[in-house]
């Protein structure tokens, strides 16, 4: 960022291709001749580079320099052996350059001159058959040959011998043209070996630096990224966020990168604290609210600061985070069968088993996958467990309004909601996010933008109010349950009571029994 110096720099990185890539290839031999054009271009570039760098850095950035080193000898060796605009594969030659190897041009001089001798070759027996479309050509499976028609090919001389019959003309080689062949077609396979040779040759000469310029290819890549970095931080006014040691996430007036810059309306930038006393926040609000960007930013501002770039927000304060888990979004793995929400069952059990007191978890939607009270029970006793043992910094989002709950049950929990406003069947998103729980998901409502047919939201809102209407009722009948009338103690005597109270037992026919017994 000082002096703008990624402004100078950057259209010389674009001239670098893949160079990780390509020494791959030529550890393993498999270098094809656009991946030595590449490598010859970097070393054509690095000196630019070098003289940019060069100066008072940064201590990072002099160590980049220094492991950017030049290869003035590699360089030369291909300039001179690789031609402009290579081929792609050895197989058929053209990729050495003219002037590289002398045994190499003297086999293509002979393999050049070919169409020049059969030219002249051509005039010469026209002339001597008088036949003026007599013509010498080639294909690969019969090589040379001169051609006539079938009128014409009665009275031919006898050093013609016939190759090859066609329809209509007829195909004849001599023996100067067959002499001629032979050198033509020899120095043409034997030129092809040479260059294969002389191709490997130089693939082994660069295999033998291999090491340094791995080093010097991953300097351009760190070169690269903290170039790109540094374009980013200007053009989108990102700043440099505060780093420390403990954990704590602290963002002020925070964005998403990618979503900031594809709207077309301004973004909405929110604020963001999570500490040991403010572990867990619980993100209630409307579908489309935008409960899941501000997860999914948290995440990204988190990261970019580790991987030491600057962040979108107007301020922020990050400390050491171990890893960042999420689960969210819904897909399923039938080909593993999976259901969608053994999936997210499988990534929940991931979290709850791995987390730690520095991580950044993410939970959106967790037990929508099944019935509501099955889904609000995981939900429930995932959030507590992350709040009350793993003590993970933790944005949770859910539509179960029963965990709005649990800020009273743990002084660590806190409700945040995104607001929206409704105007006569319309919903309007602000998109901001504000202290407490949210009053209801208009579902609804967004089913209707999405154009869920009318007499179907009709129906809908006519549902839910009998819904409501019936769990308020339970509700009050589980609140208030009937008292039953105890059958010794009630304030009105039973008549069974009443009856038993009335009897006698020694007049009961067990007791007569007994005493007119004798043994």
């Amino acid at each position: 960022m000082d002096n703008y110096r990624f402004e100078q720099l950057s259209p010389f990185l674009k001239q670098i291709g893949d160079i990780e890539r390509v020494l791959a290839r030529i550890a393993l031999r498999s270098a094809r001749p656009r991946d030595l054009e590449r490598l010859k271009n970097a070393f054509q570039t690095l000196p630019d580079i070098q003289q940019l760098l060069s100066g008072n850095l940064p201590a990072r950035l002099s160590e980049l320099s220094d492991s950017a080193s030049e290869f003035p000898e590699l360089s030369t060796l291909l300039q001179s052996a690789i031609i402009e605009n290579p081929p792609v594969v050895i197989r058929d030659g053209g990729v050495i350059a003219k002037g590289y190897d002398s045994e190499l041009d003297e086999l293509r001089g002979l393999s050049e001159n070919a169409g020049s001798y059969l030219v002249e070759l051509e005039q010469r027996e026209r002339e001597r058959t008088d036949i003026s479309t007599l013509k010498v050509g080639y294909n690969r499976v019969h090589g040379y040959f001169i051609e006539v028609s079938k009128s014409q090919a009665i009275d031919m001389p006898a050093e013609y011998i016939r190759r090859q019959t066609l329809k209509n003309a007829e195909r004849y080689i001599t023996p100067e043209l067959k002499e001629f062949e032979d050198k033509a077609l020899s120095a043409k396979s034997r030129a092809l070996t040479r260059e294969k040779a002389l191709y490997e040759a130089l693939v082994e000469q660069l295999a033998e630096q291999l090491a340094p310029l791995q080093d010097s290819a991953q300097a351009l890549s760190e070169l690269d990224v903290l170039s790109n970095l540094a374009e980013r931080a200007d053009s989108l006014e990102f700043i440099a966020p505060t780093l420390i040691d403990k954990p704590l996430i602290e963002i002020q007036q925070g964005r998403h990168p990618v979503v900031e810059n594809v709207l077309d309306e301004p973004f909405v930038a929110n604020n963001l604290t999570l500490s040991p006393q403010r572990q867990m926040l619980i993100i209630t609000g409307p579908n489309m609210g935008g409960k899941s960007t501000y997860m999914r930013q948290t995440a990204l501002i988190t990261l970019l600061a580790h991987i030491g770039s600057y962040v979108p927000a107007t301020a922020a304060t990050i400390g050491l985070v171990d890893r960042i888990f999420t689960r969210m979004g819904s897909s399923d793995d039938l080909a593993g069968g999976r259901s969608t929400f053994m999936v997210e069952m499988t990534e929940t059990a991931n979290i709850l088993h791995n987390a730690t007191e520095h991580s950044l978890v993410l939970m959106d939607e967790v037990g929508r996958g099944t019935s509501t009270f099955d889904g609000l029970s995981l939900a429930w006793a995932a959030a507590e467990y992350l709040a009350n043992e793993v003590k993970a910094l933790t944005l949770f989002a859910t539509h179960y309004f029963e965990l709005t709950v649990l800020p009273e049950l743990s002084q660590a929990v806190f409700n945040v909601h995104l607001t929206a406003m409704e105007h006569k069947d319309h919903i309007v998103f602000m998109h901001e996010v504000q202290e407490g729980p949210a009053s209801q998901s208009y579902g609804l409502q967004v089913a209707q933008l999405a154009g869920v047919p009318q007499h179907v939201i009709r129906r809908a809102k006519q549902k839910l109010v009998q819904l409501e209407d019936d769990a308020g009722h339970s509700e009050h009948k589980r609140q208030t349950p009937p008292m039953q009338e105890d059958l010794f103690f009630a304030p009105t005597p039973h008549p069974a009571l009443t009856s038993l109270q009335e009897l006698n037992p020694d007049d009961l026919s067990p007791e007569k029994r007994w005493s007119s017994y004798t043994p």
